[in-house]
């Protein structure tokens, strides 16, 4: 069963659509009992690093969570700030991330982009496998993923890179270290 963590940041309505329309069984977890039966976890977000990671500690599944992904190894994807949290810190708060992607969150250098729109990164661009890796069958060679942010993913150890996205500099889009994405 794949569960959708809700922890209250995060846009879990459209994730429950899109399974729905290809008749896979989805489930929302909103406390920890709820996350007893999960097979593979979703932890999605929007928004800032520190609220995330306040709403994620109040809603009691932190425990539970390191216990299925560090202990357990059940599969999880990250999206947006739920990939950001990931990791160990970002520049936009000062709380600690979960440590689960050896990866700082830093703010896009404006100075390297040559839009007239700077930031957020907003809108549709290619994310660029740096490996094989099996997330990718069935895609394109680079396919459009859409962005709208303005910290980007800095993994610390380069062997956890699956793709990377150039808005300014090039940036860590997808990565994955065991059982752990982030998108």
């Amino acid at each position: 069963m794949i569960t959708i963590v809700d922890y209250g940041v995060g846009n879990i309505k459209s994730f429950v659509n899109v399974y729905n329309r290809l008749n896979i069984p989805v489930k929302i977890a909103k406390t920890s009992s709820d996350l007893e039966d999960a097979h593979r976890l979703i932890l999605p977000g929007v928004g800032h690093f520190d609220h995330a990671m306040s709403a994620l500690a109040k809603s009691g599944m932190r425990e539970k969570l390191d216990e299925l992904v560090l202990i357990r190894k059940l599969p999880v994807m990250g999206v947006c700030v739920g990939m950001q949290i990931m990791g160990n810190y970002s520049e936009e708060g000062d709380l600690e991330g979960l440590k689960w992607l050896d990866a700082s969150i830093k703010k896009i250098d404006e100075t390297k982009i040559n839009q007239i729109t700077r930031l957020p990164h907003m809108g549709w661009n290619n994310a660029s496998p740096t490996k094989h890796h099996d997330l990718f069958n069935g895609m394109e060679d680079e396919p459009l993923f859409y962005f709208l942010h303005s910290y980007y993913f800095e993994c610390n150890d380069e062997s956890n890179i699956l793709a990377e996205t150039k808005y300014g500099n090039s940036f860590t889009s997808v990565a994955s270290n065991e059982n752990i994405y982030g998108i």
